[in-house]
C-alpha cells in the first residue's frame, strides 16, 4: 500500500449550538483516520473548525442579545477549547470569520463570476433557514423539511446565481467513472437519484438588507455570500489555495467526512463549484449515519442531547470514544444510551482487555519480578493472530470500516486471554518450568505491545498508558507502521509496571 499524503476533514460545525455526540463522532473518526495514517507513515492533514455565517446564527446571536460577532466568538471558543481538552489532533481548526478564508472565498467568487459562470436574476422558493438552502418540490414531504420537520418559507428575491446545471453532465459522467467518490453505495445512489433530473442553478448570495450577516460579494457590495459557497470553501482555505506549496498535494488526496444530512451540497454543490474555479474534485466523500438516543433523532427541544464532556466526566472520553467507534456500522443508522455504554465498558474494556493487562502484568511481576525474558517458542498462534491484524488494519482503515477494525484487533485480545486459561502460566510456575513459563509471558507481553500499537489511532491516551506499565516509550511514527508490528520488539530485560486498572468497572454510574 503506497504512503501518499492523506488529508481529512470534518464538515465545519454550524455555531447555533454547543457540541454534541453528532459533532463528536465525526471529528472522532477523522482524528482516528489521521492518527492511523501518521502511524502508517503518512504526511496527514486533519482539518475541523467552525462555520460562522448565515440566517440561524444571526437569529441566535438575536435571540441570545447580543452582537453577532461576540456570539460566533463564544460559541466557534467553546467547540475549539472542547475539542482541545478531547485530544483532537486536527492540524487546524478553522473559521469561516478568518482572515483568510475571507480573502480566498472572495476570490473564488470574483474568478467564477470573471468567468460568466455567476449572474443575477430572480427566484422564488421554498427555502429551510435550518437547511440553509432550497428544496424543489420533489424533496419536499407534506410541505416540510424533510430533515427538520418544518414549515418552509416561501422566498422570492433577487440573487446571485450559479450556472450548476452546466456541470450536470460532467458531474454524472464523474460519478460513473469514479463509483468510489462518493460512499457508502446506498448514498451514491441518492446522488444518482438527485442527478437524474435537470438540476437548475444554486443560489450564491442574500441581499445584505436582509442578510447583513455574511462575506460581502467582491463584484457587488449590496449582498453577502450565501453558506454554502461560503462554507464549502474552508477545505480549499485551510491548505493554502490556490498557490500555497502544500496546496497540490493534499487536494489530490482529500477525503470529506460528513453526515448524511449534508449529502446533497458535498456531492453535488461543491464538485460543481470545485469544476468551475479549475481546483478539480476532491479524492472521496464518505457519509456516516445519524446518532439517535432511545431510537430518537437528537433535539434540543426534546432535551435529548448527549454532551461529549459530560461523558468524559462520567466515563472518560477514551471509554466514550471507544463506544462510538465500536457500535456504529459507518454509514448506517445507531442509537446511543448510557446503559449500553455502560455494557461495553465493562465487558469489552474492563473485562477482555484491561482484565488481560493486570493478569498479564500482575504474572510478571510474581514470577518474574517484572522483568522481561525474551524467550520464544511459544508465540505461534498470538504472532499469527498480530500478523493477519497488521496486513487487514489498513485495508480495513483505507475502506472507513471502523468497527470491523476494532473486532478484527479484539481477536488478539481475545485469543491472548484463550493463551492464558490453556498455558496456565500459575501451573508453569508451580511446576517450576521457568522457561516454558518465560516463552508463555513474553508472547503475552509481546502481544500487549502489540495492542499499544494497533488500538493507538481508537485509544491513544490509554495506549500510551499501557506502553508505560510495559516500560516503553511513547509511539514513535518515524519508526514506521510494518516496523512496528513486528513480532519480538519487546526487549529483554525491560522492567514493567502493573499499576492501577487501565478501565475500572463502572458499578453504579447510571445512578447519579
Amino acid at each position: 500500500m503506497k504512503k501518499e499524503p492523506f488529508y481529512i476533514t470534518t464538515p465545519i460545525y454550524y455555531v447555533n449550538a454547543e457540541p454534541h455526540i453528532g459533532h463528536t463522532y465525526t471529528t472522532v473518526l477523522a482524528d482516528t483516520l489521521a492518527r492511523f495514517w501518521r502511524l502508517y507513515g503518512c504526511d496527514v492533514y486533519f482539518l475541523t473548525g467552525t462555520d460562522e455565517h448565515g440566517d440561524k446564527i444571526m437569529q441566535a446571536a438575536k435571540k441570545e442579545g447580543v452582537e453577532t460577532q461576540a456570539y460566533v466568538d463564544r460559541i466557534a471558543g467553546i467547540f475549539k477549547s472542547t475539542f482541545e481538552e478531547l485530544g483532537f489532533s486536527n492540524n487546524r481548526f478553522i473559521r469561516t470569520t478568518d482572515a483568510d478564508h475571507v480573502k480566498v472565498v472572495q476570490g473564488i467568487l470574483q474568478k467564477v463570476y470573471d468567468k460568466g459562470d455567476i449572474y443575477f436574476g430572480s427566484y422564488g422558493g421554498y427555502y429551510c433557514v435550518g437547511c440553509e438552502r432550497f428544496y424543489t418540490e420533489k424533496e419536499i414531504v407534506d410541505g416540510k423539511c424533510p430533515d427538520h420537520q418544518t414549515e418552509l418559507q416561501y422566498i422570492s428575491e433577487k440573487n446571485y446565481f450559479f450556472k450548476m446545471s452546466s456541470y450536470q453532465d460532467w458531474l454524472i459522467k464523474h460519478i460513473e467513472q469514479n463509483p468510489s467518490f462518493v460512499e457508502p453505495e446506498a448514498h451514491r445512489n441518492k446522488v444518482a437519484s438527485f442527478l437524474s433530473e435537470p438540476l437548475g442553478d444554486l443560489c450564491i448570495s442574500r441581499p445584505k438588507e436582509r442578510l447583513p450577516w455574511g462575506i460581502p460579494l467582491p463584484f457587488d457590495s449590496n449582498y453577502v455570500t450565501y453558506v454554502w459557497f461560503d462554507a464549502l470553501i474552508n477545505y480549499l482555505t485551510a491548505i493554502g489555495y490556490p498557490n500555497g506549496p502544500n496546496f497540490r498535494k493534499y487536494w489530490d488526496n482529500c477525503y470529506h467526512l460528513i453526515a448524511k444530512d449534508i449529502l446533497i451540497p458535498h456531492a453535488i454543490y461543491w464538485p460543481t463549484m470545485l469544476k468551475a474555479m479549475g481546483a478539480g474534485p476532491y479524492k472521496g466523500l464518505r457519509v456516516h449515519g445519524w446518532w439517535q438516543v432511545d431510537e430518537t433523532k437528537i433535539s434540543k427541544s426534546l432535551g435529548n442531547v448527549v454532551r461529549p464532556l459530560d461523558m468524559k466526566a462520567k466515563y472518560g472520553f477514551e471509554s466514550f470514544r471507544y463506544f462510538l467507534l465500536r457500535e456504529m456500522s459507518f454509514g448506517l443508522d445507531s442509537s446511543f444510551n448510557e446503559e449500553l455504554l455502560v455494557e461495553r465498558i465493562n465487558s469489552d474494556l474492563a473485562n477482555d482487555f484491561g482484565n488481560l493487562v493486570s493478569r498479564v502484568l500482575g504474572m510478571t511481576e510474581q514470577y518474574q519480578d517484572g522483568i522481561v525474558h525474551k524467550v520464544e517458542g511459544e508465540e505461534g498462534r498470538l504472532q499469527a493472530i498480530s500478523q493477519d491484524i497488521s496486513e487487514e488494519l489498513p485495508k480495513l482503515m483505507e475502506a472507513f470500516r471502523f468497527r470491523k477494525a476494532i473486532l478484527k484487533i479484539w481477536e488478539l485480545v481475545t485469543g491472548s486471554n484463550a493463551f492464558v486459561e490453556e498455558s496456565a502460566p500459575w501451573v508453569l510456575n508451580k511446576e517450576g518450568k521457568t522457561d516454558q513459563l518465560a516463552g508463555v509471558l513474553y508472547s503475552l507481553l509481546e502481544s500487549l505491545r502489540l495492542l499499544s500499537v494497533f488500538l493507538t489511532p481508537f485509544m491513544p491516551e490509554t495506549c500510551a498508558k499501557l506502553r508505560t506499565k510495559l516500560g516503553l516509550q511513547a509511539l514513535d511514527n518515524a519508526v514506521g507502521y510494518n516496523e512496528l508490528v513486528k513480532w519480538g520488539r519487546l526487549k529483554d530485560g525491560v522492567k514493567i509496571e502493573k499499576g492501577a486498572a487501565l478501565f475500572p468497572r463502572i458499578e453504579a454510574a447510571l445512578e447519579d
